[in-house]
């Protein structure tokens, strides 16, 4: 006995058979994304067919008009994301990786050079420099300080680091923004196609479910003629 070949169709966009399981029936297919197949090809109907890839590259027309109609222009991370969502690529990237990877020598030291200055270990020790300072010209060097009360020598040394620490700070903050600026375009890219990859998985899930039922629908048609067959008289 010869084995039954499984059932095949043709998709009415390139024309191309396929097997069934590959091919989604136009009552599957949203209204909108319908809309769209019919306008390229006036004899789509309800009992038409269409292929995995053809459907991909509607449902990324579709989103590209809405994308467009909401926001009345695409941006070019939307683009990105759309052109990720039909090449199947991931978006998700380690930014601070990346980033620190374009970094010079002069980026790299005021980093550090902010870190240091903002930590618990630089109030220690300057507080201590200071503390050291005022006792050696007070008591230590009092006949012939270097720097006397009111200490003229150290204002000028605060003041001079002051000048030179907030520019490094600043710099520092500007590449964190930076940074941040990346997170955020990098997050927004991976929740847009979270939710786009989302939708169709909502409509292939219902794919999935109509053909189990047209199964299921077959699995009892063919139980009920073996009923037919054993109530038949002998």
């Amino acid at each position: 006995m010869g084995h039954n070949k499984s059932p095949t169709g043709t998709c009415l966009v390139c024309g191309k058979t396929f097997p069934s399981r590959e091919l989604i029936a136009a009552p599957l297919i949203r209204e909108n994304i319908a809309h769209n197949i019919r306008a390229d090809h006036p004899d789509w109907s309800g009992a038409s067919s269409i292929c995995q890839g053809d459907l991909a590259r509607y449902r990324g027309q579709y989103v590209h008009t809405l994308l467009i109609s909401e926001k009345g222009e695409l941006s070019e991370l939307e683009r990105e994301v759309l052109h990720s969502l039909q090449t199947h690529q991931t978006l998700a990237a380690d930014v601070d990786s990346d980033y620190e990877e374009k970094w010079n020598f002069g980026e790299r030291l005021a980093d550090r050079i902010a870190t240091f200055g903002g930590s618990w270990t630089f109030l220690i020790l300057f507080g201590i420099f200071i503390a050291l300072w005022i006792m050696m010209n007070s008591l230590v060097l009092y006949w012939r300080p270097v720097d006397p009360f009111p200490f003229i020598l150290l204002n000028l040394v605060l003041s001079c680091l002051a000048a030179v620490q907030a520019p490094v700070i600043m710099m520092s903050q500007n590449r964190q923004e930076a940074k941040d600026r990346l997170r955020a375009r990098n997050g927004y890219q991976v929740n847009l196609k979270a939710e786009l990859e989302i939708r169709q998985l909502h409509e292939k899930i219902d794919h999935l479910l109509s053909h189990q039922w047209e199964r299921m629908i077959e699995i009892q048609e063919v139980q009920l003629d073996l009923l037919n067959e054993l109530r038949r008289p002998r």
